[in-house]
């Protein structure tokens, strides 16, 4: 599955990215705000990530910049099951934050698993010493659920407060597309 918006290309990874992803994600700022990423991230660990098998029913990309040449990649962003729902997760490197390219990539990947796969509900979460992320889940639509959970953080090795979100469908994109891109 790919996707294109105006700035992005998001699509699979393959091996030949490791060394790429793994220059891309070597920043504990970045680690330490997801689930399943180890601390430190090495070339080995995106090459065990790249090799996995991708389930169909939960696709991950790889976020592309196409603005600059070289293109360059600068996040990835995806879905793994979840509590009763897909649940999305993402990260962005940290000279690329600040500039909508979060909130532009979970837009063009909801909307591609949403026709692709048929999915309505769709969960997300952020650790509540994240805020940027719950705003990026706010601008797209998504509604807090009220619901707060311990997840571990692999790189930070303990169990960390998580904010809770859903997404129906029905109240996605919100936000006008002009205001996404700010």
């Amino acid at each position: 599955m790919f996707a294109v918006t105006k700035r992005l290309l998001l699509r699979p990874g393959w091996i030949e990215d490791a060394p790429v992803l793994a220059q891309a994600i070597d920043d504990e700022r970045i680690a330490r705000n997801t689930t399943r990423m180890p601390w430190p991230y090495s070339q080995k660990d995106a090459e065990e990530f790249l090799s996995r098998e991708q389930d169909p029913d939960f696709p991950n990309f790889q976020i592309i910049d196409r603005t600059v040449n070289p293109v360059r990649m600068i996040g990835g962003i995806g879905f793994m099951e979840g509590d009763g729902a897909p649940e999305l997760g993402y990260w962005i490197r940290a000279d690329s934050w600040n500039r909508g390219y979060a909130t532009e990539a979970a837009q063009a990947a909801l909307g591609a698993v949403r026709s692709s796969l048929g999915y309505t509900r769709i969960i997300a979460g952020h650790f509540v010493d994240n805020p940027a992320s719950g705003r990026v889940l706010e601008k797209l639509g998504f509604r807090r659920t009220g619901r707060f959970t311990q997840r571990f953080s692999r790189a930070r090795g303990y169990e960390v407060d998580c904010a809770m979100f859903e997404s129906d469908g029905d109240d996605m994109m919100l936000t006008p597309p002009s205001a996404l891109a700010a």
